[in-house]
């Protein structure tokens, strides 16, 4: 008669029930953000009932009610713009430089990459250029471009330049040599080396520059519109503090992170789509 072992018993015991499964990622990030945004609303509306003072801290409800008035409703009421027009200029501004600011920093970053010459001679003035706060040249574009257009996107491109730069520039030295190698032993010229292989093993590099090269820019934009402007969401701002309504000061501030987290997320997208093993 054959008896049953140990192991055996064990093995035709009853399965053990799998662990449930998690949400995924995306979801849970989501959720997670949610909840950090609503308990800093929480903190946000506590403290103000506890301070009792509008000018100083006024109420999410005081802020969000005073938002939806001046979405469709200038301020000031005889000259100025609303919220949703002051957003579209500081948008077009910012796209308008952020762009050009872009195509040139990726070019001026391939070629420094590609060619010894062209980066021994550009290494120093990024090198200068970069810790350069782009705010300090607001008074030399005014004096050259005036207030106008011109000076704001002036201003967003020289400081995207030397960002998107340095990021392409780091992105292509850090593409492994053997993938170039094997690239060129397949006939490849080293133009389409750089365009098709070096360049499309940097994009995550650089889109990480250009997101940081795009919170530089918000900065540097608010900045000019509350010293030379006429309009934007830096002008509504500086306006709203010189008649001390702090709800609408915060208006704008919360416009600039919907617009500001707006851009990044789009960045983020294209980060994904370049590296889909990238979890951002």
């Amino acid at each position: 008669m054959t008896t049953t072992t140990g192991p055996a018993r064990e093995q035709t015991s009853a399965p053990v029930a799998a662990p449930a499964a998690r949400p995924p990622r995306s979801y849970r990030r989501i959720w997670t953000g949610a909840a950090a945004l609503g308990l800093a609303l929480v903190i946000w509306e506590a403290a103000a009932l506890v301070i009792g003072d509008a000018v100083t801290l006024p109420t999410v409800t005081e802020t969000a009610q005073t938002f939806e008035r001046y979405l469709t409703r200038p301020y000031p009421e005889v000259q100025g713009k609303t919220l949703l027009e002051d957003a579209l200029i500081s948008t077009g501004r910012i796209l308008a430089g952020f762009l050009l600011g872009t195509a040139a920093g990726l070019l001026l970053g391939a070629s420094m990459a590609g060619v010894r010459v062209i980066r021994e001679l550009a290494d120093p003035i990024i090198g200068v250029m970069r810790p350069l706060p782009p705010i300090a040249f607001i008074p030399l574009l005014v004096v050259w471009f005036g207030i106008g257009e011109t000076s704001k996107i002036a201003l967003i491109f020289f400081g995207v330049l030397p960002v998107v730069t340095v990021a392409t520039l780091s992105a292509l030295d850090a593409v492994p040599t053997d993938l170039l190698n094997a690239s060129r032993s397949l006939g490849a010229s080293p133009l389409h080396t750089m365009l098709h292989v070096r360049l499309r093993a940097a994009v995550p590099g650089v889109l990480t520059g250009m997101r940081l090269a795009m919170g530089g820019a918000w900065t540097a934009i608010i900045a000019a519109e509350m010293i030379a402007a006429t309009g934007g969401v830096g002008f509504l701002i500086l306006q709203a503090g010189n008649y001390l309504q702090t709800p609408l000061i915060f208006s704008g501030i919360a416009e600039i992170a919907v617009l500001g987290f707006a851009f990044d997320g789009l960045l983020r997208l294209l980060l994904r789509l370049a590296d889909p093993t990238v979890r951002r």
